[in-house]
């Protein structure tokens, strides 16, 4: 994500205050959110099948971010959905 220049404090302090409401989606097994630098932060989260990443995509937190999109980020959101095929 992307933020504005004037909204990077707010997309940080959304993205970091966001870990309640993962916390609430059962089928989300793991999830974190991260800054690469001032404007630019992301969210990474694994589930154990489609049905939890659905679960989690229609969710509340995306439910949230979507709403300020244009309010708190230069463009839209970039959502890749991908799969891990292994992991320690």
């Amino acid at each position: 994500m992307h933020a504005k220049p004037e909204q990077a404090e707010t997309v940080k302090n959304f993205i970091k205050g966001a870990i309640d409401l993962a916390k609430k989606e059962e089928k989300t097994l793991t999830w974190y959110s991260f800054q690469i630098d001032k404007l630019t932060f992301g969210i990474f989260d694994t589930f154990a099948d489609e049905s939890g990443r659905e679960a989690h995509l229609n969710g509340e937190i995306a439910k949230a971010l979507m709403g300020k999109a244009d309010e708190l980020l230069s463009q839209a959101p970039d959502i890749k959905k991908i799969d891990i095929l292994s992991a320690k």
